[in-house]
């Protein structure tokens, strides 16, 4: 008897890969002008959902999937909006805090009111009935709207830019990774050094600073 020789002939389909011509890794924070750039557009546009979740986006550095997961009742208390909050990550389970500063807390009060967000309310909606509320894909492409708009390349940035851009900035400043690390919520230091893309240059560029 021959052998069976029809599975080796049969003829084999290459699949493309999904990131074939993709810029893929981490994805770079906003610089300072790049915010205040991102952020003077769209009050100039009128835009006070967008300027809200900019804002908090900024502020909170929050995964994609839990900031369009918050509540009004999360960032607001008695009608006030609050300076700092706290809430369950998604992945984790675990709390993180998180503040709110004054012209973040202006632009979420502003969208609240100009889109009559009740408490017990997603305080970003989507507008797809199937939703109730913005789902990380439409994130993913307001984000990459804000950062077209700033005539910047929309494949180095993406929805953890966001996250990333204050947590970058508080340790070029400080050089605290155990601050960042709870600002994060990340469970250990390790995940912070990787997510923050430190290297030795880095380090010694802080131990230049420190004079004895």
């Amino acid at each position: 008897m021959l052998p069976d020789t029809s599975l080796s002939e049969a003829p084999v389909t290459r699949r493309v890969p999904w990131n074939k011509g993709r810029l893929v890794g981490q994805k770079r924070p906003l610089k300072p002008k790049d915010v205040w750039g991102i952020r003077v557009r769209l009050e100039i546009s009128g835009s006070k959902r967008d300027l809200a979740l900019f804002n908090l986006a900024i502020d909170s550095k929050l995964r994609g999937c839990d900031l369009v997961s918050l509540k009004v009742e999360d960032v607001q208390v008695s009608g006030r909006i609050r300076e700092r909050t706290t809430i369950l990550q998604q992945k984790t389970g675990r709390p993180v805090q998180f503040e709110l500063t004054e012209p973040t807390r202006k632009s979420v009060e502003a969208w609240i009111d100009h889109a009559g967000r009740r408490p017990g309310d997603y305080l970003f909606p989507s507008r797809w009935r199937l939703s109730p509320h913005l789902s990380p894909r439409q994130y993913a492409r307001i984000v990459h709207a804000w950062v077209e708009s700033a005539g910047l390349d929309s494949s180095a940035y993406g929805t953890h830019t966001m996250r990333r851009t204050k947590a970058a900035q508080i340790y070029r400043k400080t050089g605290n990774l155990r601050a960042v690390q709870l600002l994060l919520g990340h469970t250990k230091l390790e995940s912070t050094v990787r997510y923050l893309g430190i290297e030795v240059d880095d380090a010694l560029t802080i131990s230049e600073q420190i004079e004895l």
